[in-house]
């Protein structure tokens, strides 16, 4: 495969790259460079951290990258996630484990690691002090927005501080040539960057994907004093806050229901799940298409063959909300078909994650 769509792969449908002027000089120094994307564990995957993310991880493996799913279990445990239980948390990162070989990446096209096997090493803590005395506390504190958390918290836990540097030392520590994440994890990457002169390595190129907004939309935290990362982050798709989520296991009469009350203005774009999910995952994949049945007298069915002319006839009024919302939630249900089809299979992750939360659910 040519250098050019090699790149073309990596970068389609990112929102940024730093910098795409340096994957010709990457892939003309390495032939298979090393990529990763780290997740904290915890609750059930949803289309962000889960289906959109596997869309780029396949074009990375496409793209001829050594890729590696990071499952970041120490990091999680800093962060409280599941109350702060690494046994609970382990079981949450098998379950991801589950989730990303649903979706196609098997572990003879990618590699799993977990944080808690770099921790081991004294080289790798090693490596995170040298990250620490090379980026300030300001920064430091600056970058906690990648773990959902703001610098006014009033409970800031000590151990939060380190949160970052470990960030930028599994990058370093694993040699990584392309750092992918989400826009949140922005802050991380640019600290890795920035330090990596002082600690002799390479500057990783960052990737990063849109963050897809949460079904309630993002209208009502925008706020002109509010610090525009974290409205970001508040406003994402979380499985922190379940009722802004489509998750990677619903089944057609779940999504028809979510969809429903999904945020979804008329003639509105920004801020709205429903034309982020066209835009950047039903419109993300090759040769994409979407039928939108409608009754004669409201012009009839229509198939849009681009994202561009979609948004242009919904900015327009010419396509109803309501009918945007029907036939994404059944053109989502295909795209997850795999997904229930190994779950059918492989129920037990799914079936401990969700006793673990709570959850009382009849398999189909």
């Amino acid at each position: 495969m040519k250098i050019e769509e090699r790149i073309r792969l990596i970068t389609r449908n990112a929102e940024e790259v730093i910098k795409k002027e340096e994957l010709t000089a990457l892939f003309q120094r390495k032939k298979k460079p090393n990529s990763y994307i780290g997740f904290e564990l915890s609750g059930k995957l949803h289309i962000g951290n889960g289906l959109l993310c596997a869309m780029k991880m396949q074009d990375l493996v496409k793209a001829g990258v050594n890729l590696t799913i990071f499952l970041a279990d120490w990091h999680s445990w800093i962060n409280n996630k599941l109350d702060g239980d690494l046994e609970k948390i382990k079981l949450a990162g098998e379950y991801f484990k589950s989730g990303y070989k649903a979706l196609g990446l098997t572990e003879d096209k990618v590699t799993y690691r977990w944080s808690s096997e770099l921790v081991s090493d004294p080289d790798y803590w090693a490596t995170v002090i040298r990250v620490a005395k090379h980026t300030s506390l300001n920064r430091v504190l600056r970058a906690l927005p990648i773990m959902g958390r703001s610098m006014d918290t009033k409970d800031m836990e000590s151990a939060w501080i380190y949160y970052p540097a470990m960030q930028a030392a599994d990058i370093f520590y694993m040699d990584i040539d392309i750092a992918y994440g989400g826009m949140d994890q922005r802050k991380a990457h640019m600290i890795t960057r920035d330090c990596a002169k002082n600690l002799g390595k390479p500057k990783p190129i960052a990737l990063h994907t849109p963050l897809i907004t949460g079904l309630t939309g993002a209208g009502s935290k925008m706020d002109a004093e509010a610090d525009p990362d974290m409205v970001k982050i508040e406003a994402k798709m979380s499985k922190s806050k379940p009722e802004t989520c489509i998750f990677i296991h619903d089944t057609e009469e779940e999504l028809k229901k979510k969809m429903k009350t999904a945020y979804c203005p008329a003639k509105i774009i920004e801020g709205n799940p429903i034309i982020e999910i066209c835009k950047y995952i039903i419109f993300g994949r090759d040769k994409a298409t979407l039928e939108i049945p409608r009754p004669k007298k409201f012009g009839g069915t229509i198939e849009y063959f681009s994202y561009a002319d979609l948004e242009k006839d919904f900015v327009t009024g010419k396509l109803h909300p309501l009918d945007l919302k029907n036939a994404v939630a059944v053109e989502l249900g295909k795209i997850l078909a795999p997904v229930h089809r190994y779950f059918d299979k492989h129920p037990e992750t799914l079936e401990a994650i969700e006793e673990m939360l709570g959850e009382t659910k009849k398999r189909r």
